[in-house]
């Protein structure tokens, strides 16, 4: 009797194993102590805070994943950087994923942020420009630069500006951005530029190509040293103010980010520009073997990721998320962009800085 009680007792446990293992294996999250599976990715430096976020972090955990993210300019990780140890490329450029996915053979990638580009700069700038026509109120509480019109002053000292009294510098009026030659940021400014210079119109043509490379050239000559990655030009506004750059192009992300953080970064004086018309950068992952596609599903999945992807001035699918932290922060940023250029496509972009790139030598 003791022995069929034993027998019985063992069947009703081994079938109790049976269904914990069918029920518990329907999600991916880790189980306590469970090691986190290394996945390595790299991308645009603005998007590295966010990867080393504590809260970031702790979230890919609960899925059984620890990221690890490298600093890359956009266009370096689609021509130059070796992505052999790498699971996924985030570049923050959908033409420069375009090619990493031809190159790749990869069947999908994941959008999952995405931010327009901006022009960071200072109350007295604005101000300047405002007199000039360049610079004039958006639909919301938000400010514009007219790009045409700014094009049309970059010949133009600061000092020569009537009744410049605030900056009286003797350089011309000019946009900072990084180096083209490896930059997403460089390369998104010069696909802006190029379009208005191309009547408003995408360049698509070889005629058009040539119509636009002399004056794209000086645009970034006349900054003289140029930095490779977007946090480069972004940190020198922050910690230099105006007299070293009053026009710095930027990914508006990197000034939500610090006025969320709080952190006394963006003082009183410093304004963010929207472009006329702007761009958007479409930061795209394209997974390259192992669990990188899942990186890429959870950003564009896990509520979690997307808040906190918001708090990093982020844009994802989930428009409300990043608006009501705007609501929630008291700050302003427009909740759509209706004047947006078009982005030649990657073959074009890679002629013009290849050009670009010989007059640098």
């Amino acid at each position: 009797m003791k022995r069929r009680i034993s027998i019985g007792l063992a069947v009703v446990l081994l079938a109790a194993v049976v269904v914990a293992i069918i029920f518990g294996s329907g999600g991916d999250e880790a189980e306590p102590g469970q090691q986190a599976a290394v996945v390595r990715g790299v991308g645009g430096s603005e998007k590295a805070a966010f990867f080393a976020d504590p809260r970031v972090v702790a979230v890919f955990g609960k899925h059984g994943l620890k990221v690890e993210f490298d600093s890359a300019g956009s266009r370096q990780i689609a021509t130059t950087v070796d992505l052999g140890p790498y699971d996924f490329a985030f570049p923050s450029s959908r033409p420069a994923a375009q090619r990493i996915k031809q190159d790749k053979k990869v069947n999908k990638v994941y959008t999952p942020f995405r931010s327009p580009m901006a022009v960071a700069t200072f109350t007295p700038i604005v101000d300047l420009l405002s007199a000039q026509g360049v610079v004039h109120k958006g639909l919301g509480e938000y400010q514009v630069l007219d790009i045409e019109k700014y094009l049309a002053l970059t010949g133009t000292r600061w000092d020569q500006l009537p009744g410049n009294t605030a900056y009286p510098v003797r350089k011309n009026v000019l946009i900072t951005t990084t180096d083209p030659r490896n930059s997403n940021s460089a390369a998104m400014y010069l696909a802006l530029v190029s379009h208005v210079l191309n009547g408003n119109q995408v360049v698509a043509t070889p005629e058009a190509e040539a119509k636009v490379l002399p004056p794209v050239v000086k645009l970034f000559i006349d900054q003289g040293y140029t930095q490779s990655s977007s946090e480069g030009p972004f940190e020198d506004y922050l910690a230099a103010g105006m007299g070293k750059a009053p026009l710095v192009f930027i990914y508006e992300s990197q000034f939500l980010d610090r006025q969320v953080r709080g952190d006394g970064s963006i003082r009183p004086d410093m304004r963010l520009l929207y472009p006329q018309p702007t761009l958007l950068s479409e930061h795209t992952l394209v997974p390259l073997k192992g669990q990188g596609g899942r990186v890429g599903e959870l950003l564009s999945t896990d509520p979690e990721l997307k808040r906190l992807a918001a708090e990093f001035g982020f844009r994802t699918d989930d428009p409300q998320a990043f608006l009501d932290l705007l609501a929630d922060r008291k700050l302003s940023a427009p909740a759509d962009l209706l004047a947006q250029a078009e982005v030649p496509s990657y073959e074009t972009l890679e002629r013009l800085l290849n050009e670009i790139a010989k007059y640098y030598r």
